[in-house]
């Protein structure tokens, strides 16, 4: 008979409680918020609800596929399919070495199960291959660098614990949910209840921005400068918290003499904003020791996404949002092991962002960094012949041909490679490219845990759950009858089995703060592994124990045990860094360098996330949305350009050029173009634009401007010029191939 169980919404970090309903055959028809959630209150984004279209969508691949030597895919059992897999990346290693094999992890990897990146890390430490690559390092990778180069208070911010002010830069979490896990516009209705302010900084008037109390919007590509604008106010007018100061941080005067030169003057004209504006900003987050800042996906593309991150961080430091000894932690981790949330009063300090100690590239003089190696590099690294050469490439949950830039070198080293496998629901790019498509399960198919939505609150300070939340969620129904799909940990432990490798996972989530006597978990390879007991291992140390959260299958607040933050430990020296060396001398070239604009490229484009699709996760869309992501201009520069909503208009950079569907949008400032990431397929595919969307990334060099820290290329603030094409020519790339690759 119909029946309806709660569970997790996996499609972003968010992890919205949904209520899902079964048919009286165990089909999965439909997904809803649940409205006894203590925290979600019934809410879910349309991403979510159209989750339950992906079970039964027409073009689910539901059998593994291996290329033929045509070009064409058969289906062939599971089983098959590993051992062939197995005994190809043995033979591959014995020739090649550990080095040849790499991993690409991506959402729909991360989230779907909490044993997924454990079992990808045991498998690829097994091998022996440090090259495990993620878009973390195309998204936001300055997030972790910064911390690095800054160090980290032991103990959480203020977002969780009633902030007044909330400065969100280029951070749209109505839209993106990158913030405080719950209802979106919850947070922003708690700060407003409480007299606070929102205040948004952002070159699109978003949705976050049309409820903000302050807002500004600058040209895009400026934000390093306005943050320095305003911690120069905050010192200069003696705003910033010297106690804090003087007693947890070293550089201050460092700080203060290079952004110095950062005047809201100066910095109003070359952002185009007002100098009062800044001044405002500066003197309101100030004004209370209760706030934070967060920056988003945008700034972060900019390749300054160190040097904005590390900004963040001294602008919360100076102003003391940290909590103290005594306070109480209002988002203790629930699921994360105890030893990863000391929440003690002081600073760890910094530590190495990036070298020869976290892995060597062997290309453009790169190397690993806290957050991963380089996917920018992962092509080059294909293509390179010698010893190291990538050779063999698993893409679990991710769309690398879509979502590293420079598609066209891309896709090149992909089809030069002598193994690529990949695990996808549907024929994306990267599988099409594929030797073997792996057909996966689906969420609601397998458990699943919050717990990595809890990890993910160490990443950035403004992420977590309020009051100490969690969830655990059984499988809610089994794949379609007649399917061979396989959960992706799953897949990765048979294949390790087939190559006779011992899988060892350390102990709790990733390995993260485990009890000093807990104890790495080898694997029995003689057959496949328990879920309980898996699921046990990784949660276990942690605040509240597994069993006792899966007592409230509709996901429940545990406030108790309460987190107190602890004294400074005796004797302890550690303090923050707010004049690193590396990131004065970037801002100080920041200050020498004027952005005057390019004549050749006078549009630039920018990023942007939708309301529908989660990154290319969610791309199973409802009958009334569009399957492709338009260009986004200001109508008066579409009138200016002579170009109607919905034609077709060339997008080029000084890179390469795309064809794209132009659409108004009258929140934007003039002279940008708005796109949203990893849309299109293959280029020479010649499929059409208005069936599969545009690739915007395309239009980026990965081997042009950069982060030097992580290699992250500039995807965003990318100069470009916009033109009418040739409505006839419907095609992805729309132009000539001799246009596309300069």
């Amino acid at each position: 008979m119909p029946r309806t169980q709660q569970s997790i919404c996996r499609v972003c970090q968010n992890s919205c409680a949904v209520l899902v309903d079964v048919d009286d055959e165990g089909r999965l028809t439909g997904v809803r918020g649940d409205p006894d959630n203590p925290v979600y209150h019934g809410y879910t984004c349309e991403k979510g609800r159209n989750a339950a279209r992906s079970y039964t969508d027409p073009a689910r691949i539901l059998h593994s596929l291996k290329r033929q030597p045509d070009g064409e895919f058969i289906a062939v059992p599971i089983e098959q399919a590993i051992n062939e897999i197995g005994d190809q990346l043995s033979a591959i290693i014995e020739r090649h070495g550990p080095r040849s094999v790499a991993l690409f992890f991506g959402t729909n990897f991360t989230l779907d199960s909490p044993l997924s990146l454990t079992l990808s890390r045991a498998f690829m430490t097994a091998i022996g291959s440090p090259m495990t690559f993620s878009p973390e390092t195309l998204d936001q990778p300055g997030k972790t660098i910064a911390k690095a180069m800054h160090g980290i208070w032991m103990a959480p911010g203020y977002a969780a614990n009633e902030p007044m002010v909330a400065l969100l830069i280029g951070n749209n979490p109505l839209v993106s949910h990158q913030g405080r896990y719950s209802a979106p516009m919850d947070f922003i209705k708690d700060i407003r209840g409480r007299g606070g302010d929102i205040i948004v900084i952002d070159p699109r008037r978003t949705e976050t921005a049309n409820r903000a109390t302050i807002f500004l919007q600058p040209r895009p590509g400026h934000d390093v400068e306005i943050l320095a604008a305003i911690i120069n106010v905050i010192i200069e007018e003696n705003l910033y918290d010297a106690e804090f100061v003087e007693t947890e941080t070293t550089g201050f005067e460092a700080l203060g003499h290079t952004v110095a030169g950062f005047t809201p003057g100066l910095v109003a004209e070359r952002a185009d904003v007002l100098e009062s504006d800044i001044v405002s900003v500066a003197r309101t987050f100030a004004a209370t020791g209760r706030g934070y800042v967060a920056a988003g996906t945008g700034p972060n593309m900019t390749a300054k996404g160190s040097l904005l991150e590390y900004l963040v961080l001294c602008l919360d430091t100076i102003c003391g949002h940290r909590l103290r000894a005594g306070e109480q932690v209002q988002n203790p981790l629930t699921l994360v092991p105890k030893g990863a949330q000391p929440a003690t009063a002081q600073a760890m300090p910094p530590f190495p962002a990036t070298g020869a100690w976290y892995g060597e590239m062997r290309v453009r003089g790169l190397n690993h960094s806290v957050s991963g190696p380089p996917s920018s590099a992962l092509a080059e690294e294909i293509l390179l012949s010698g010893d190291g050469q990538i050779r063999a490439l698993i893409s679990v949950g991710a769309n690398p041909a879509n979502c590293v830039p420079d598609q066209l070198t891309m896709v090149k080293a992909m089809r030069s490679l002598d193994l690529l496998v990949q695990t996808d629901v549907r024929m994306s790019t990267t599988a099409s490219l594929a030797h073997y498509v792996i057909a996966p399960t689906i969420p609601f198919e397998s458990p699943c845990s919050t717990g990595m939505s809890d990890l993910y609150s160490l990443y950035a300070d403004d992420w977590g759950f309020p009051g100490g939340y969690a969830q655990y969620a059984e499988k809610v129904v089994e794949p379609l009858a007649g399917s061979d799909v396989i959960e992706q940990w799953r897949f990765l432990f048979r294949v390790a089995q087939r190559m006779k490798l011992q899988l060892t996972l350390p102990p709790g989530l990733l390995g993260q703060g485990a009890a000093p006597d807990d104890s790495a978990l080898d694997l029995d390879m003689s057959r496949d592994p328990d879920v309980e007991t898996l699921m046990a291992h990784i949660h276990r140390g942690s605040r509240v124990p597994l069993e006792v959260v899966r007592n409230h299958p509709g996901g429940a607040v545990f406030p108790d045990p309460m987190v107190h933050v602890k004294s400074k430990d005796p004797g302890w020296e550690g303090r923050l860094d707010l004049g690193n060396y590396l990131m004065m001398s970037d801002l100080t070239a920041e200050l020498l360098t004027a952005d005057t604009g390019d004549q050749c490229y006078p549009f630039r484009l920018i990023s942007r996330r939708t309301p529908y699709v989660m990154n290319s996760r969610s791309q199973t869309l409802p009958p009334k949305r569009a399957s492709y992501n338009p260009a986004f201009i200001h109508p008066d520069d579409l009138a200016y350009l002579h170009i109607q909503e919905g034609d077709l208009v060339a997008v080029e950079s000084a890179h390469a050029a795309v064809v794209a569907i132009a659409a108004p949008d009258k929140s934007l400032r003039r002279g940008l173009v708005s796109m949203s990431h990893n849309w299109g397929h293959v280029p020479d595919l010649d499929a059409s634009v208005r069936q599969v969307g545009t690739n915007s990334g395309a239009l980026v060099a990965n081997d042009g401007v950069l982060d030097p820290y992580s290699g992250q290329p500039q995807m965003s603030n990318v100069p470009v010029r916009i033109s009418p094409a040739p409505q006839a020519n419907d095609s992805a790339t729309g132009i000539d191939n001799s246009m596309s690759l300069q």
